[in-house]
């Protein structure tokens, strides 16, 4: 039988671009800089979007280096995406207000051979569940209650 697990976050929102995320028992801001008038007071959407898919990967890599017994002693993550900005302001629907793709580029600080790094890196993208989440056509819901 499937081991599954429920994850939850409640958000509210105040009357500008702040809004307060809890999550258990912590508590994450999400805001816009000050000059499209948000208070700074935490990351943007999508900054909080890229450093979940980087905080995933590393855990995800952690976990099979430490099943495979794989040398692993740090990883520097990047993650990449544009998109227009125009579409969020109203001014553009001539596309998709998402990022038009993410890049991700991780480089490892490790011991491993040539092959052990391309399985290394396949098991990732296999295993991770927030690539697997953003990359595939994941259902959903948005209702007002």
């Amino acid at each position: 039988m499937a081991k599954m697990k429920t994850y939850s976050i409640k958000a509210k929102s105040d009357d500008k671009y702040k809004v307060e995320i809890t999550s258990g028992d912590r508590t994450l801001y999400v805001d816009q800089p000050l000059f499209v008038g948000g208070t700074d007071a935490g990351a943007s959407p999508m900054d909080y979007l890229f450093s979940s898919l980087a905080g995933c990967i590393a855990t995800t890599a952690r976990i099979i280096a430490t099943q495979k017994k794989l040398s692993l002693n740090g990883m520097d993550i990047t993650v990449e995406g544009s998109l227009d900005l125009d579409i969020i302001y109203g001014k553009n629907r001539d596309c998709r207000p998402g990022v038009t793709g993410i890049n991700v580029s991780m480089a490892l600080d490790s011991e491993m051979s040539e092959s052990e790094r391309k399985s290394f890196f396949e098991e990732i993208q296999v295993r991770c569940p927030l690539l697997d989440t953003i990359a595939s056509a994941t259902p959903i819901t948005l209702a007002a209650v």
